[in-house]
């Protein structure tokens, strides 16, 4: 590379406009020179200096880079919200407002892990699971992938990830309580979020059913939610029963807390049911839900630093919102 000095190329640009000729002249003093090269001279000494001050202001402007959100809408009654527009979404980071560029129907696949309670407390609701289940995942596993976790005892796969709604129904109708068995949710949810950091579908959803049964886990709830944060998976956490908060056992306090955090910080939610008789519309909600979500293109500045924590807000009245990031994006 090189390099000339500022006279230097003040006369390189004399010459090439045809202005000034390297000849005896250019010993003479600038007074003695005519008033047009004079003016030339000035008026490229004026251009310098202006570009010396756009380039530095150009270069500090901050470049925005689009970041995606999956988000849920629905009404009062928990059914989805159609046609919206991206005036009805408003999206936080951090608490800063961010630009909503545009909004589509999301048609990306969904990983869905449904983590079936199966611990001897809920003898009694199992036959409620496998008529719900057996609908949602027929309705939820084409063009999606689901698997299928039971918490009895230890975290235990019945079916990995997969379209197959047959595999999925029959390993349903083969569901039954553990006899003299406690639940593992934080254990499966932990281990379940790990495995979904190793796929790369654009969305992750994870629906816990459970009662309200003995909780034997050996990880707290603060692991569980780091870990649904780095998968990227949105909990929609479905009780039955009344899930009195304790302070001991440890496993049932941690439970609790999970109860309250992981839906909230994940873009999820929770869904309470007194009986698991509501189970079955309560789950046809849920698939009718994830299969209507919104795909929202938001803008956020550069920065080394990226943003904890992305949020979603309705601005409309009567529409409640949440969502989950993009899986893929990162964080910069």
């Amino acid at each position: 590379m090189f390099s000339i000095s500022f006279g230097q190329f003040v006369r390189l640009t004399l010459v090439a406009t045809g202005t000034y000729t390297p000849t005896y002249q250019h010993r003479r003093p600038l007074c003695m020179r005519t008033p047009t090269l004079v003016r030339t001279i000035l008026a490229v000494i004026v251009a310098a200096l202006a570009c010396a001050a756009i380039v530095p202001a150009a270069a500090q402007r901050p470049v925005s880079r689009e970041r995606t959100l999956f988000v849920s809408a629905i009404d009062n009654n928990g059914e989805p919200v159609d046609g919206l527009g991206p005036d009805a979404f408003i999206v936080r980071e951090d608490g800063v407002r961010r630009e909503v560029i545009r909004v589509a129907r999301a048609t990306e696949p969904i990983d869905v892990a449904v983590l079936i309670d199966n611990s001897q407390a809920a003898t009694e609701e199992v036959t409620f699971f496998r008529e719900a289940l057996s609908k949602f995942v027929a309705k939820m596993a084409p063009g999606n992938h689901i698997a299928l976790i039971a918490l009895a005892d230890r975290p235990t796969i019945l079916v990995d990830y997969t379209d197959d709604t047959k595999r999925l129904s029959d390993a349903v109708g083969r569901l039954f309580p553990m006899s003299g068995s406690g639940m593992t949710l934080l254990d499966a949810m932990f281990e379940t979020s790990k495995g979904l950091e190793k796929r790369e579908t654009p969305r992750a959803v994870m629906v816990p059913v459970l009662t309200d049964g003995v909780e034997y886990s050996n990880h707290y709830h603060r692991d569980v939610v780091n870990a649904l944060r780095k998968a990227r998976a949105a909990v929609h956490m479905v009780t039955i029963g009344q899930f009195p908060h304790q302070e001991e056992p440890e496993g049932t306090r941690e439970r609790s807390l999970l109860l309250d955090l992981g839906p909230k910080e994940s873009g999820g939610q929770r869904i309470s049911l007194l009986s698991a008789h509501g189970l079955d519309p309560a789950m046809q909600r849920l698939a009718r839900e994830l299969l209507s979500q919104y795909k929202v293109t938001y803008g956020r500045p550069e920065s080394l630093i990226p943003p904890e924590k992305a949020e979603v807000s309705s601005g409309k009245a009567g529409v409640t919102m949440h969502g989950a990031p993009a899986r893929g994006e990162s964080g910069a």
